[in-house]
């Protein structure tokens, strides 16, 4: 037991894959000492959104705001409808969310805790944000903007943001960088990036980052199949001019 004892596990993007997170979350098979974050994007493109975002509110795991989050407080302001924001937001997967909520209650419920995520979680020598931070600007210049959305600005930085943390993202999902292949994670300049892209249909792949043991726990919720390898054998460690993402179509 104590080789599993007190983990520090970082979730990438879910997108709404509540059955795929399930089988995930008994493949990690978490002790009361682990502790179990959340990158943001619970919700969205996949089918069970509600789900996935009652299991995580109700086990109280931390998770921090991500851009899909923010998409749908913009389009429910004050728990009323916003045309325009409400449009974007179904345009980008929010049809499948709806679709997961049988009451308008529930929703709402749901969105007084997503209200509540922060943009960041800060772990002493680990920074959990969904998508990145601007590299020239101080932390207390940055927005959710930045937090939540940023990709080639952080990606291309050739010098780390923090000089004794590692900052851990989801966001942009990992074969969309040069040479990398669905399932694999990347590490950049001071960062590493998790989200392998379980909605979509080139990967399926969901993964979850066991930090104390250098360990990716994998599921992927096309087929099923479950893999435990050590971070090092699905690492892709990119240079920053090689930092530019391949133009591929998320769907």
């Amino acid at each position: 037991m104590s080789q599993r004892a007190n983990r520090r596990i970082v979730i990438g993007d879910v997108h709404g894959h509540y059955d795929g997170l399930m089988l995930l979350m008994e493949t990690i098979a978490p002790s009361r000492g682990d502790e179990i974050y959340f990158l943001g994007d619970l919700i969205d493109r996949g089918p069970k959104s509600a789900q996935v975002v009652e299991f995580v509110r109700s086990h109280q795991y931390p998770c921090v705001m991500g851009n899909h989050e923010q998409m749908l407080l913009e389009a429910f302001p004050n728990g009323q409808v916003f045309g325009p924001a409400l449009q974007a937001w179904l345009h980008s997967g929010g049809r499948a969310t709806m679709a997961s909520y049988e009451t308008v209650e529930a929703l709402l419920e749901h969105l007084d805790w997503i209200q509540t995520l922060p943009t960041y979680l800060d772990l002493g020598d680990l920074w959990l944000v969904h998508a990145g931070v601007h590299p020239n600007l101080p932390i207390h210049q940055q927005t959710s903007q930045q937090f939540c959305w940023i990709r080639d600005e952080f990606h291309s930085s050739p010098k780390p943001f923090f000089t004794d943390k590692l900052i851990i993202t989801g966001h942009t999902i990992t074969f969309t960088f040069s040479g990398v292949m669905p399932g694999d994670v990347v590490g950049g300049s001071g960062w590493l990036d998790i989200d392998t892209g379980a909605y979509h249909p080139r990967s399926g792949w969901l993964t979850a980052l066991d930090t104390t043991h250098q360990q990716l726990y994998q599921v992927n919720v096309q087929q099923q199949q479950v893999r435990i390898v050590p971070l090092t054998e699905l690492l892709v460690q990119i240079q920053p001019e090689k930092g530019t993402r391949k133009p591929v179509l998320l769907l």
